[in-house]
């Protein structure tokens, strides 16, 4: 078992990375700071339920924990404030009072409504993650945003609200379909792009030991991705500035899940073709060696992922999105652009021009 610390001050916490959750001897350590007595509202969907529910309420109860659980439709058009409503419906039903602690056991759109309803259920109870997916193992279970979206736009409603601690059982990806796990090596490369060209050469290597499920690969590949995003969620919590650098390919991205519908598309598979258009943007400004975006597009390719946007969407489609997106400040965008595998940077003042061309360029080059 791998212990990882998130150092938040009193919002500090642990990221555990373990391939034997079910049969771990130490419980009592795994599923820390719950305590004999305590009530619990474990939160899932259908899917997730059918193969593991039984077994985490099992090892919950060997704790002698009182649970509760909801069981959630399975996608990402059901992270709504609806949904939202519906949990803290049942909480309050269930007579779940500031003491209890909810559980997420699932993906990122788990963990996203878990996180929110805890931050803001009678001002704010504990939560602790188990995700289930690559991508909510390696990105959106650690760093505490919490969300659902708007039919104008994604992640616009939420808070920053850290989880008391992160349980990854790698084990779990054995069940993941083949497009989920492509969708996870998005983030994981896009941590290598914007922060380590070693981690990138690493991927690059392994890539089929990746997807053959290879356990010490996988522990070695969430352990890396933990310790980047830690670190760069310690130095900029509130995402500020700095913790902005995580967003590469998200504003492309995000336009896109909005327009197709939220779940036509993965959000790894939108994230990666974003991550080509802002290459894209960072070439036409000089910033970058179009060498690299080969390098980054091929990657892509061997992880099974899109290097371009939907063939429906057109370079003026994705303009209404951006301009609307969280990462506007003053009505200047932020676009996160790689400069260097291994490096990136924040760029403001960008014309909408400029956007347009990328997209247009990459539509040209990869449609």
């Amino acid at each position: 078992m791998e212990k990882i610390n998130v150092s938040l001050g009193k919002r500090s916490y642990h990221i555990i990375i373990t391939d034997k959750l079910f049969n771990h001897t130490s419980l009592v350590d795994i599923f820390w700071p719950l305590k004999s007595g305590d009530n619990v509202m474990l939160i899932t969907n259908e899917n997730i339920s059918n193969l593991y529910l039984k077994k985490i309420i099992t090892s919950l109860r060997s704790l002698n924990l009182k649970i509760d659980y909801i069981i959630l439709p399975d996608g990402e058009k059901y992270k709504t404030i609806d949904t939202i409503n519906y949990i803290v419906t049942a909480l309050l039903q269930k007579k779940h009072g500031r003491d209890t602690t909810l559980i997420a056991l699932g993906g990122g759109v788990i963990g996203d409504l878990t996180g929110f309803a805890a931050a803001i259920y009678q001002r704010g109870v504990r939560f602790i993650q188990i995700p289930t997916t690559l991508l909510a193992q390696v990105d959106a279970s650690i760093g505490g945003k919490t969300s659902v979206n708007h039919i104008l736009g994604k992640n616009m409603i939420g808070a920053f609200y850290q989880p008391t601690s992160v349980i990854i059982n790698t084990t779990f990806l054995k069940s993941l379909p083949i497009r989920e796990f492509s969708s996870g090596l998005a983030e994981v490369i896009k941590y290598s792009i914007i922060l380590d060209n070693d981690f990138f050469q690493w991927i690059k290597k392994n890539i089929n030991l990746l997807f053959s499920l290879n356990n010490q690969v996988l522990k070695y590949c969430i352990s890396r991705c933990c310790r980047l995003k830690t670190s760069v969620v310690i130095c900029d919590e509130y995402e500020k500035s700095y913790r902005s650098i995580l967003n590469l390919g998200h504003t492309f991205g995000h336009a896109i899940e909005s327009y197709m519908g939220y779940g036509k598309w993965l959000h790894g598979e939108a994230i990666s073709a974003g991550m080509v258009m802002a290459a894209q943007t960072s070439i036409n400004m000089n910033k970058m060696h179009h060498s690299n975006l080969d390098e980054i597009v091929h990657l892509l390719q061997c992880a099974k992922l899109p290097i371009h946007g939907p063939l429906e969407m057109k370079p003026g489609d994705y303009l209404p999105y951006i301009i609307r997106d969280k990462k506007m400040l003053t009505n200047n965008l932020r676009l996160i652009i790689p400069i260097s595998i291994g490096s990136a940077e924040i760029c403001t003042n960008l014309s909408h021009e400029m956007l347009f061309n990328a997209i247009s360029d990459c539509n040209k080059k990869y449609n």
